[in-house]
């Protein structure tokens, strides 16, 4: 059997049918998300989410449980969501609030979330296998409404995301000035959160709660050697996501690899490629603009307030 017969057996194959689809739109939503987070200089925050949402797996298990419903993980996805989304909203807050600091309440939400989903998932009768198949991702057992889930929230995601792309930039690159301009900046940064959260649950099937974080980010550093600009950079990173979960997902069919963990490093490879082909790439002319997206009052007020 030739390689073209391969690789047509694969593509005709039901499961991979659905795992590529999951794959296709986790790889262009969660860079875009991931590049309002680097804006803002909170990387880590898709893990402190994925822990969070491991204890909403894990309260999905057991309220499945108590409804006697088949299968047990029905209700994993919905309380994923909510977890996650309670999570960030919290994580917004302190930073807000600047009671703590953001790594401090990372932390917090990184041992609370991941202590509080093992030992739910252990109460409501999971088995270590289950436990794993959320932390590291197990794309091959993505059914029909995993599917749906992941279709309709990556949607949001990518809808939020790209059309409202202006106003949440604003609200990462200059809070104050936003605030000055007369943006709704708590609910902006509430909507950031939320869509960091949705993302989180969308790439739980896909790479796993604790590998999201660098599917979210890795493909934004890439893209920022290549790009310029702020939208470019998103929409190279949404490319180059798409392009790592395929590749990563069709190795991990002629070979017996996790594919979440497959999907990172190949990722974190063509990062490294990239890092080093950067000193020979061309760089742009003195006089070209070096934040083209960002109008030139935002750059001045932010000037003059340093």
């Amino acid at each position: 059997m030739t390689w073209v017969d391969q690789l047509v057996a694969m593509l005709e194959w039901p499961l991979m049918q659905r795992a590529l689809l999951a794959a296709v739109l986790v790889g262009a939503a969660a860079p875009v998300v991931g590049t309002f987070l680097v804006q803002r200089k909170l990387s880590l925050m898709g893990d402190g989410i994925g822990h969070v949402a491991l204890t909403g797996v894990a309260l999905g298990w057991l309220v499945g449980n108590w409804a006697h419903l088949t299968p047990d993980d029905t209700l994993a996805v919905p309380g994923a969501v909510v977890a996650a989304i309670v999570g960030s909203v919290v994580i917004e807050l302190v930073r807000e609030r600047g009671r703590t600091s953001g790594d401090l309440a990372l932390a917090i939400m990184f041992y609370g979330g991941i202590a509080g989903g093992v030992l739910l998932i252990k109460v409501a009768g999971g088995t270590n296998a289950n436990l794993m198949s959320y932390l590291f991702g197990s794309i091959s057992t993505v059914s029909t409404g995993d599917l749906g889930w992941t279709v309709a929230l990556a949607a949001l995601v990518l809808l939020a995301g790209f059309g409202l792309r202006t106003a949440l930039f604003s609200v990462s690159y200059d809070e104050e000035f936003a605030t000055a301009s007369g943006l709704p900046v708590r609910v902006l940064n509430m909507l950031i959160a939320t869509i960091a959260a949705l993302t989180v649950t969308v790439a739980m099937r896909v790479v796993g709660l604790l590998l999201v974080s660098a599917l979210m980010i890795v493909p934004v550093a890439i893209a920022q050697i290549f790009s310029r600009s702020f939208h470019r950079t998103m929409v190279v990173a949404s490319a180059i996501g798409v392009a790592v979960s395929v590749v990563g997902l069709s190795i991990t069919y002629w070979q017996d690899y996790p594919p979440g963990a497959t999907i990172v490093v190949l990722a974190i490879l063509v990062y490294a490629v990239a890092a080093t082909l950067r000193p020979f790439l061309r760089r742009p002319p003195a006089h070209e603009d070096p934040h083209p997206d960002v109008p030139d009052d935002v750059l001045l007020a932010s000037t003059a307030r340093d």
